[in-house]
């Protein structure tokens, strides 16, 4: 009887982790459709879901002195050392205030797993500065290097600006003063040539504002050098990179930094900043499909729902001619789109991926508090409620107000040379942007990899890792002499014209392997014209993008049109067809493990060819990437939609069944 006593007990136990551990999706509780018909979501919606958040890094936090540090995600994560658990504490109190800022600032008095959080919160900060706390964070020498504490510091001053009379007017005179000290000491210093300086920047302007003495010549110093990062039509440009940093961090950052100080003492830099925030409206709400999702795109993917910060951020400039209704109903689908996916959580805490774990999407940068960087979405909350953003109806856009079936929409970005396609047909939104990086010159490992040098983005279908064995999605891969196989990643932008985005790649390990690219957008996909301008020979695969495995077995058809192969996957949602057009010999049908951020299991199409230089007939590959919703068919001219190809020197000229041409230009 005793040992059934403690079987049952061992049983209630377990469920009872189990329970914890495996946190329900969020959910919308009484949506309103009246004004949210896509999305059901309202500002209050928006407080449930940064309250869900929030209750999961709570769950760690039983007393007021239990450090925001969770279960670490296997992996290249950080901490790796002893040492680095200050620094990684530090990222779990300062970015997981991104979501409770805003909630504080509306309720003080908010409590969370019986834990008062203003308190919580003001208890940490002073261990910060506590030399017996295991939280204490040294301050950085005169002669010190650059940190990680100076970006969770950067992060700190956000919140402290937005609500001091929750973090900092409550401490005593000393604690304010040994805080002063320890952040200033990061801030007024050297900092990473990139949105890094906005982390300065924030900590010197919260102390000016509390009559601290700051370094103010370094503070526009570093005002200017941010505003010297900006490209036009919305874009900031990271150094080298094009990302989401360009909205989560310089957009946002700037904004935020005018709202609540620049405005009062800055306002020229102020008012330069909401200049370059104006333009976001008319080409960042692009990049997201019909639906409202988001593009897998860039380093710090696990960040996810920090993507939309600059939508509610546009409620700050008041104009009447801002669409909040498609800015509302963009902002929500992709709080829906992370925070009801069943692998967003673990341990009750957002995985670093894209959906769930997925290590290729991962840094080493990122310890597991590091994923609260999304949080940044909800200063949001920090909109008024009677905001056009919170009252506007929500709507599509441009994709019910302009895009029209049967036709593709490019919309280039000038200086930063993006390139966003939107294909109505589908619902889907495409990006291409800059990958320049050496795999050498990488210490990081990250601007070399997937996350940027894929051909192109989109919503529909997150970006697939390669394979050991040559399999590929979006993007070329070379037998190298070394015998690996090794993807393009040195592309070079060279115009947009047409309708037609040329670049010029060259294989990193061996210059005589070469290509001119030229992706033709078409309403079911993409056409690539591309010459193989290579050397030496070479055994070379080119991928489409890549099907995940979801509720049935990926179905796979095969058809000749025109004695061209064509082969079909469908997933049960997508399906994907690739046709060689000229200058490859097979089509594989390829299965893998573990290489796509939506499944376990994915299939990819691809081309193959063992390019001979003069020997082969052409030095071109031209090839059919097309997509279609899994319940629809594919017609015979939608399949091959070319009637005649046509060459001249350095000139393909493709002529389509619909009387329609498109002549390509490599110069």
């Amino acid at each position: 009887m005793y040992k059934f006593r403690i079987l049952v007990l061992l049983f209630l136990i377990n469920t009872l982790v189990f329970s914890q551990s495996e946190k329900k999706v969020f959910e919308v509780e009484n949506p309103n459709y009246k004004i949210s018909p896509h999305t059901g979501m309202t500002k209050q919606h928006w407080k449930d879901a940064a309250l869900y958040l929030l209750d999961g890094a709570f769950s760690y936090i039983n007393t007021l002195d239990d450090a925001m540090k969770f279960p670490k995600q296997s992996g290249k994560t950080y901490p790796n050392l002893a040492s680095e658990i200050p620094t990684e504490k530090l990222e779990g109190l300062c970015r997981t205030l991104f979501v409770a800022a805003p909630l504080l600032k509306e309720n003080p008095a908010l409590v969370v797993n019986n834990i008062n959080v203003s308190e919580y919160y003001r208890h940490q900060i002073v261990k910060l500065i506590d030399l017996e706390s295991d939280s204490y964070i040294i301050p950085r020498a005169i002669d010190g290097n650059i940190s990680q504490n100076l970006v969770e510091f950067g992060a700190l001053a956000v919140s402290l600006l937005v609500i001091p009379n929750v973090l900092w007017e409550p401490l005593t005179k000393a604690q304010k003063d040994a805080l002063a000290n320890t952040m200033l000491s990061y801030a007024d210093g050297p900092t990473v040539p990139s949105n890094w300086k906005f982390f300065n920047i924030f900590v010197m302007s919260f102390f000016k504002q509390q009559g601290y003495a700051v370094n103010e010549p370094l503070l526009e110093e570093y005002l200017q050098r941010s505003l010297d990062h900006y490209r036009g039509n919305g874009w900031y440009n990271d150094n080298p990179a094009y990302d989401y940093y360009s909205m989560w961090a310089f957009q946002m950052y700037g904004m935020v930094w005018s709202e609540f100080f620049g405005k009062e003492y800055y306002p020229k830099y102020a008012s330069k900043f909401q200049e370059n925030f104006k333009n976001v409206k008319s080409n960042y709400p692009f990049m997201f499909g019909k639906n409202g999702k988001m593009i897998m795109w860039g380093r710090s993917i696990s960040y996810r729902i920090g993507a939309i910060v600059p939508f509610p951020l546009m409620g700050f400039e008041d104009d009447s001619n801002t669409n909040f209704g498609w800015m509302r109903r963009i902002s929500s689908s992709v709080i829906k789109q992370f925070l009801q996916h069943p692998d967003f959580l673990k341990d009750n805490i957002p995985t670093l991926g894209f959906y769930g774990e997925f290590e290729p999407a991962v840094q080493n940068y990122s310890c597991r508090g590091s994923v609260f960087w999304m949080g940044k979405a909800f200063l949001g909350l920090l909109v008024p409620d009677e905001n056009p953003f919170w009252k506007a109806i929500e709507n599509n856009g441009v994709w019910e107000t302009e895009f029209k079936k049967d036709n593709v929409y490019n919309k280039f970005q000038g200086v930063s040379e993006i390139l966003i396609t939107d294909y109505p047909n589908i619902g889907a939104s495409e990006i291409r942007a800059w990958c320049h990086e050496k795999v050498e010159d990488d210490w990081q490992k990250y601007r070399s990899t997937e996350n940027y040098n894929r051909l192109s983005y989109n919503s529909s279908f997150p970006w697939q890792a390669d394979g050991k064995n040559g399999e590929v999605a979006m993007n070329y891969v070379f037998k190298n002499k070394q015998l690996q196989w090794e993807a393009l990643r040195l592309f070079t932008f060279k115009k947009f014209e047409n309708g037609i985005y040329y670049r010029d790649a060259v294989l990193e390990t061996n210059e005589n392997i070469k290509l001119n690219l030229a992706d033709v957008p078409l309403p079911n996909g993409i056409l690539r014209v591309d010459k193989n301008s290579s050397s030496d020979d070479v055994l070379m695969h080119l991928g489409h993008y890549a099907l995940p495995k979801l509720n049935e077995e990926i179905k796979t058809t095969s058809k000749i049109i025109k004695g061209h192969q064509i082969k079909i996957i469908n997933n049960g949602k997508y399906q994907l067809a690739m046709i060689p057009v000229l200058g490859w010999d097979t089509t594989e049908i390829i299965n893998s493990v573990g290489l796509h951020p939506e499944s376990n299991e994915s299939t990819v199409l691809n081309v193959t060819t063992n390019y001979i230089p003069n020997k082969d007939k052409t030095q071109y590959h031209i090839t059919l990437m097309l997509w279609k919703n899994a319940g629809e068919k594919f017609t015979k001219k939608e399949l091959y939609p070319i009637k005649d190809l046509k060459f001249t020197t350095n000139k393909v000229i493709v002529f389509f069944k619909d009387g329609s041409k498109k002549e390509i230009l490599f110069n």
